[in-house]
């Protein structure tokens, strides 16, 4: 497939790698599973620089430092000897980073965690010795969010603080989702394109899927999902099993009913008989999965919030797949095909409205984009977009329908909110399937 995108990351990672020439670098790359981290950093450094890539599977250190030997002697052309651990080799190669200028990219860090966990003691502890001589340029790059983040930023633990840099890979932008989709398809029809961004919400491996089953009508992006030994009934599971670990049980009754519309904490607690507090300061600030939402103008510390989903593919699996995973295990994939069918236009007017807002986003013109609900759960406003430079503010109401789309109920909702705005120019908008 074709590499996309990623020229800002690219242009700030060769950055870094310059600056090596000078200085030991220590960057940290950070994304969600299968965003294109890897990818990424297999495409953005020059040739003229050695790259050596270590892969830090689940299995022996030994076992790893042979691997490891290999890609050095191959790349490097040094022969460093045997080491019976890792931390051995990390020190012979910043010794040797003093002399010869070379990338070293330590891909899934956090497995490490697993495989000795002492290890990033004695990382700490070497670099912290050569790194001031050194001409390394060291990243390191990791897939389960949670591990990655107390790794480095938890002032706990030993390298709190040394990673120079960090670069978080995100999903693609509208924008490109959208170049992807018309270079494979070009007579691609706005409904397709909305379903193509709901199943993959920009995400790199699940374009790839979709691009090698040649699914880019709503059709084909349903019978790829709903096919038997799909890549995508399992994929929920499978990326935040090892996020989770043993209380994932709670975790996915928790995410399962605020993909339902479950997204206020009493309704979930209401529901489950047991306080979840806890899971959801989790999920939000330890997994960044959630995203708690208040409506605009509310306070910091107000309770009156939502949580969202905030992955498009994660929301779309606890809605129509967990939930029905005892129908997709006696292989009844027809049955919800047909719920999917059935719940189709109400589910994809919610992602229609995150569509829009990710798009206001990408042009930059906004300080501030938000929705807005009463105390009451009413007189929801879908988005409402603030240029406070400009002294701008836009109402938006976001329908499929276009005939469905009141200006003057917008209005009456906007009243109070309008009035506060006195000084500002006040508009008032309605976005539909047509102008995706």
């Amino acid at each position: 497939m074709i590499f996309y995108d990623r020229e800002n990351e690219i242009e700030l990672l060769r950055e870094i790698e310059k600056n090596s020439n000078n200085f030991a670098q220590m960057t940290l790359i950070m994304g969600r599973r299968r965003v294109g981290k890897t990818t990424l950093l297999k495409n953005a450094f020059s040739q003229t620089t050695p790259v050596l890539y270590f892969f830090i599977a689940k299995k022996n250190e030994l076992l790893l430092c042979e691997e490891f030997t290999s890609e050095i002697e191959e790349k490097l052309s040094l022969s460093l000897g045997t080491f019976k651990n890792f931390a051995q080799l990390f020190k012979a190669l910043m010794i040797q980073s003093q002399s010869k200028h070379f990338t070293l990219i330590l891909d899934e860090f956090q497995e490490f965690a697993n495989i000795n966990s002492s290890l990033f003691s004695d990382i700490q502890n070497i670099w912290d010795t050569y790194k001031d001589n050194s001409k390394i340029n060291l990243i390191f790059c990791g897939s389960i969010y949670s591990m990655m983040k107390k790794i480095f930023e938890n002032e706990k633990e030993p390298l709190y603080g040394r990673a120079t840099s960090k670069i978080v890979v995100k999903p693609f932008t509208i924008s490109v989702i959208k170049k992807i989709i018309s270079d494979f398809h070009p007579n691609y029809k706005n409904e397709d394109l909305l379903t193509f961004f709901m199943i993959t919400g920009g995400i790199a491996k699940y374009i790839e899927q979709l691009v090698i089953n040649n699914a880019f009508t709503k059709k084909k992006i349903f019978d790829t999902v709903y096919k038997e030994s799909s890549f995508f009934l399992d994929e929920g599971r499978a990326l935040l099993i090892d996020e989770f670990g043993k209380d994932y049980g709670n975790y996915f009754s928790v995410l399962s009913l605020i993909a339902f519309s479950k997204t206020d904490r009493s309704d979930i607690e209401s529901i489950l008989n047991m306080p979840v507090g806890g899971f959801l300061e989790r999920l939000e600030k330890d997994y960044n999965i959630i995203k708690r939402n208040r409506p605009f103008g509310a306070k910091e510390g107000s309770r009156n919030n939502k949580y969202l989903i905030e992955d498009n593919f994660l929301n779309f699996w606890f809605r129509f797949i967990y939930k029905y995973r005892s129908a997709i295990e006696i292989g009844n994939l027809e049955y919800v095909r047909n719920i999917v069918e059935r719940d189709y236009e109400t589910f994809s007017g919610l992602v229609l409205e995150k569509y829009f807002r990710a798009k206001l986003i990408e042009t930059k013109q906004f300080s501030e984009i938000s929705s807005f609900w009463n105390r009451k759960g009413e007189d929801e406003i879908d988005l409402i977009a603030i240029n406070e430079m400009e002294k701008k503010i836009i109402f938006y109401e976001v329908k499929r329908n276009k005939k469905r789309i009141s200006i003057p109920t917008l209005e009456k909702k906007a009243t109070e909110i309008a009035r506060k705005y006195y000084d500002y120019c006040i508009e008032y908008k309605g976005l539909y399937l047509e102008d995706m």
